[in-house]
C-alpha cells in the first residue's frame, strides 16, 4: 500500500508554518524522513498519524482517505512518539496483554500466543515479568515496537526513537525496526543521517515543513560522484577556506589539523582530491541551499 500527501499545509496559532505545501509518495519498506530538530518532522507524522488535522491538503493511504475516515486508518496504523508514558508496576507481559484486549482480542489464549509473539520479535521475551517503568531507554523504545506489533499494522510511524540511546541499544533497535519493516511501510523520523544509512531503502529531507530533496540513498550519494573535495588545512585558515569554498563539514586529525570537504562542480583548487559521497554530504548540501540568501 502506498501512502500519497498532496498540498499538505499545516500553521500553528504562533504563525509557525510547521507543513508548507508538503508533497510525497511513500511505498512499501522503511522510508527514512531526515531533517534537523524544528524541521517539521513530528508535526507531519503527528499529522498523518491523525492526532491533529492539516489546514489544506490529502493523505491516502491506499484507498483510505486518511482525513475523512481516521478510524479506518487507526486500524492499520502502530505509531511510536517521541515519547510515551507507561504504567510503574505493570510488567511487560501483563501491559501488552491489557493494551491487546483494548485493540479487541477478547480470547486469552490468542492475546498469550500474540503477546509471547511481539516480545519475542522485540528480544523481551526474557524480561517479560519486569516492570517496564524500569526499562532502558533501547528496551522502551522496544517495548513501544511491541505494543504497536499488537495489531499487525500495515503503516508504521517512529518518531526520533534513537535519540539518547546508548550505541548498543541503537544498534538492537534498528535491528528489530528492520525486522518488523520488511512488509508494511514504515516511516522513520530522524535527525540522525547514520539511522537513515543504516536502514532505510528510501528516504526525504525535511526543512522548514518542505521536502528539499527525496530519493534513496544510493541514487541521492550517486548525484555527487565528482562534486566532493577535501584537503587538509590549518586550523586556524577554516574561516578563510569557508569564505572561499562551499565548506560542508570539517574533522579534526591527530596534529590539530583539519580536513574540510567541499562541494563543487569542478576541483576547487590544486590541493584538492576527489572523496566519495556520503549521505551526510546529501543532507548538509539540501540543508545548505535551504538558506536564505543575505543581501
Amino acid at each position: 500500500m502506498k501512502l500519497v500527501i498532496q498540498n499538505l499545509t499545516k500553521t500553528y496559532k504562533n504563525g509557525v508554518k510547521a507543513i508548507d505545501n508538503l508533497n510525497l509518495e511513500i511505498g512499501t519498506g522503511m522510508f527514512g524522513l531526515l531533517g534537523p530538530n524544528g524541521a517539521g518532522k513530528s508535526s507531519l507524522m503527528r499529522t498523518i498519524a491523525t492526532l491533529q488535522s492539516p489546514d489544506s491538503g490529502s493523505i491516502h493511504f491506499g484507498d483510505i482517505n486518511v482525513l475523512e475516515d481516521k478510524m479506518a486508518l487507526r486500524k492499520l496504523l502502530g505509531y511510536l512518539p517521541q515519547s510515551f508514558g507507561v504504567y510503574p508496576k505493570m510488567s511487560a507481559e501483563a501491559l501488552l496483554d491489557y493494551f491487546a484486549t483494548l485493540k479487541g482480542v477478547s480470547s486469552k489464549t490468542e492475546r498469550q500466543a500474540l503477546v509471547k509473539e511481539v516480545l519475542e520479535i522485540t528480544n523481551l521475551y526474557d524480561v517479560r515479568k519486569k516492570h517496564v517503568a524500569g526499562y532502558s531507554g533501547g528496551m522502551k523504545q522496544r517495548f513501544g515496537i511491541a505494543q504497536l506489533l499488537l495489531n499487525n499494522p500495515k503503516l508504521i510511524i517512529v518518531d526520533e526513537p534513537t535519540a539518547g540511546l546508548d550505541p548498543a541499544e541503537r544498534r538492537r533497535f534498528l535491528n528489530v525496526l528492520r525486522e518488523v519493516g520488511t512488509n508494511c511501510t514504515v516511516i522513520f523520523s530522524t535527525h540522525i543521517v547514520e539511522d537513515v544509512k543504516e536502514l532505510c531503502n528510501d528516504m526525504a529531507i525535511l526543512n522548514g515543513g518542505r521536502i528539499l530533496k527525496h530519493a534513496t540513498p544510493s541514487e541521492a550519494r550517486k548525484e555527487l560522484i565528482g562534486k566532493l573535495w577535501t584537503r587538509t588545512i590549518a586550523r586556524d585558515d577554516l574561516e578563510e577556506n569557508e569564505a572561499k569554498y562551499n565548506v560542508l563539514s570539517s574533522s579534526y586529525n591527530e596534529d590539530n589539523s583539519l580536513n574540510i570537504r567541499v562541494f563543487s562542480e569542478e576541483k576547487p583548487d590544486v590541493d584538492f582530491k576527489t572523496s566519495e559521497p556520503q549521505l551526510d554530504d546529501v543532507y548538509f548540501i539540501a540543508l545548505k541551499q535551504d538558506e536564505p540568501v543575505l543581501s
